[in-house]
């Protein structure tokens, strides 16, 4: 529930946001999973996030973090499973700029480019 100050929220309450994030992939990777980072790398009209934002992707369909949620997110984490499938990085071209008569909830009016990089902890002796 927001209250009094809470949209001046402190650079450090988001540090520890993001140090949590990093907590928790440093935990899948040395459980041995291969993870799918999906960060933002360029963008074009009105998009819900910005250039460098980041979303984690666990083999399982998890995410930790956002690129701005919807069906563009959707996209990108089928994207980020497959990433992790291959080990092999990829670029998502998630297109935003549905007909504005659809009412989807998809129309921002601008496309963004994310890159899926897969992130595995090698194993001693590889």
């Amino acid at each position: 529930m927001a209250g009094p100050g809470t949209c001046h929220e402190d650079s450090a309450g988001e540090r520890r946001k993001a140090d949590s994030i990093y907590h928790q992939v440093k935990e899948f990777l040395d459980k041995g999973e291969t993870l799918a980072v999906a960060t933002i790398v360029s963008t074009k009209g009105s998009t819900p996030r910005e250039v460098g934002a980041k979303m984690v992707v666990t083999a399982w369909g998890e995410i930790l973090g956002t690129i701005g949620g919807g069906c563009g997110e959707a996209d990108v984490k089928r994207e980020a499973i497959e990433v992790i499938r291959t080990r092999k990085p990829r670029m998502v071209r998630v297109d935003l700029l549905d007909d504005i008569s659809s009412d989807s909830p998809a129309v921002c009016g601008g496309i963004m480019n994310v890159f899926v990089d897969p992130w595995w902890k090698e194993k001693s002796g590889e």
